[in-house]
């Protein structure tokens, strides 16, 4: 007996020790290689300029990079080659890739899931075969280079489907499952160990999750880990009744809920705080926002939270409100949450 009890606590010591240790830190810099193309440079806190990726590795413990692709998008943004170049430098400094795979020439997200410019004349049929090429190639350019990402996400925020109509998931949800699965398919015949994700936003609302996962299951869709997306800030907008304590509090209970229903690890893939430089006491706010969710997925999710991404955090507030930086392009001090 006493064996059998010093036996699950060591178990259970290395199990926190996993969680711990393997808990990501990491940023989506989708908007980086066109803001250094407009000429911004990135300072740290003391004024001092440095290079974004480096920075937010150094200062910040991010780890981690996650990359959008889109299929055929004007001027070339997003597209496969600006990933490419991206994880090159993510490579370089020792960080690990998440390509997020949006299926669209453009964004992809719950309101709009466009099909690509051309896919649009295809059938079903077709369309798996166009989503599936398009993700070996992309892939393969990466592999072709070294590179190998350590997560790839199937579908941005689908929480709706992709590729509509064919994948709108109430009217062909054995469509969108099919496409989930094709794009898993993809990905392991390319790089058999990447962690496929399926991704959907509003990572407090467990009626989605539970709706949405349950078609994908069900139709014989396929994923390693499940992609949340929180934002506290844009959830108040719809609902203004809510706060955003109970939205963090919320999504904990559903990163629960998911790993124990489908049996896999969870991850906060987009969250985002706001920066408003005339009312500092909003960062300050946003810090301690940040700071709760990145204690608690590491320390209230049973160790099934694998890690935190914030979106775009290098952005300066004249462009987006929910970044991380100044106008100065530096950290705000919403960034110390990272090292707390």
């Amino acid at each position: 007996m006493k064996l059998l009890l010093v036996s699950m606590v060591m178990a259970l010591l290395s199990q926190s020790a996993f969680a711990q240790s393997d808990f990501v830190k990491g940023a989506d810099v989708g908007f980086l290689t066109g803001q250094e193309k407009h000429g911004v440079k990135f300072h740290d806190r003391e004024g001092k300029e440095r290079e974004c990726l480096e920075l937010l590795k150094n200062d910040y413990q991010m780890k981690a990079i996650r990359m959008r692709v889109w299929v055929n998008p004007r001027g070339g943004m997003n597209d496969k080659h600006e990933l490419l170049a991206m994880a090159k430098r993510a490579k370089a400094l020792g960080m690990d890739l998440m390509v997020d795979f949006h299926y669209s020439d453009s964004w992809a997200d719950p309101a709009k899931q466009p099909i690509p410019e051309a896919w649009k004349n295809h059938d079903y049929k077709q369309m798996k075969k166009d989503l599936r090429e398009h993700t070996i190639d992309v892939l393969s350019l990466l592999k072709a280079n070294g590179i190998e990402p350590r997560w790839v996400q199937v579908g941005n925020e689908t929480a709706n489907g992709l590729l509509w109509p064919m994948g709108h998931i109430e009217q062909n949800p054995k469509q969108y499952a099919g496409f989930i699965r094709a794009g898993y398919d993809a990905v392991k015949k390319v790089f058999p160990r990447a962690i496929v994700i399926v991704h959907l936003d509003r990572g407090h609302l467990q009626s989605l999750y539970d709706y949405n996962l349950d078609i994908v299951k069900k139709y014989a869709g396929k994923f390693d880990m499940i992609g949340m997306s929180l934002y506290p800030y844009w959830a108040m907008q719809d609902h203004p009744e809510l706060n955003p304590d109970g939205i963090i509090t919320d999504c904990m209970a559903n990163i629960r809920h998911c790993s124990e229903k489908y049996g896999c690890d969870v991850m906060i893939v987009e969250t985002g705080f706001e920066v408003d430089e005339q009312h500092p006491e909003k960062m300050d706010e946003g810090r301690r926002q940040l700071t709760r969710v990145i204690r608690e997925a590491r320390s209230e999710t049973n160790g099934r939270c694998r890690g935190v991404f914030y979106w775009e955090p290098q952005c300066l507030p004249g462009g987006y409100k929910l970044g991380a930086f100044n106008s100065n392009a530096a950290p705000t001090t919403i960034m110390e949450a990272f090292n707390e």
